[in-house]
C-alpha cells in the first residue's frame, strides 16, 4: 500500500496558497506519495481566482505550480524555498471544473532542487506546466533576515 501524507491547510499559516489563516488564500490541499516521490493535488479554483477571460489568472497558475513543488521538500523534511520560476500556459485553465496538479523533483544539486509540476483537466489534458530551483536553507534562515532588515 503507497504511504501518502494529506497536507491539509493548519490554522497558523498565512500562506497565500496552502495557510488556513489568510482570509483571501486559497487554501490548497495536496497530498504526498512517499513511494512515487509526487505531490498531487485535485481542486476546483473558483471565481475568485479568474482573469480577464474567465479563466485562471496567470499568476494564480504560478501559484499552483509552485505550491506543488514546493510541497515536495516535505518529502524529505526539509526547509526549501523558490529561487526560480517559469511556467508554460498550454491551454486555458478552467476555475469552474476539476483540475489535477502534480509535482516531482528532477535533480538535487547541492543546495539546489530542481522541480517540476503539472496541471492538466480531469481528461488528462495538459493544462500548464512549470520549472523551477528550489534552494534549501536552515531553519534559523528567515529569522536572520527579519533581524537584518
Amino acid at each position: 500500500m503507497a504511504k501518502i501524507l494529506k497536507l491539509e491547510t493548519q490554522a497558523a499559516n498565512k500562506c497565500f496558497g496552502c495557510g488556513g489563516d489568510n482570509p483571501a488564500g486559497m487554501r490548497l490541499v495536496f497530498d504526498l506519495d512517499f513511494d512515487a516521490q509526487r505531490s498531487r493535488g485535485r481542486f476546483v479554483l473558483g471565481a475568485n481566482y479568474a482573469g480577464g477571460a474567465g479563466f485562471a489568472h496567470g499568476g494564480i497558475i504560478a501559484v499552483v505550480l509552485d505550491e506543488a513543488m514546493g510541497k515536495l521538500s516535505k518529502l524529505t523534511d526539509e526547509k526549501a524555498v523558490t529561487g526560480e520560476l517559469s511556467v508554460e500556459y498550454r491551454k486555458p485553465v478552467p476555475v469552474d471544473k476539476e483540475i489535477v496538479v502534480e509535482g516531482w523533483q528532477v535533480q538535487a544539486v547541492g543546495r539546489n532542487r530542481f522541480r517540476a509540476a503539472e496541471i492538466r483537466d480531469a481528461a488528462g489534458n495538459l493544462l500548464a506546466r512549470g520549472k523551477s530551483r528550489f534552494v534549501a536553507i536552515d531553519e534559523q534562515h528567515f529569522e536572520r533576515v527579519r533581524a537584518a532588515q
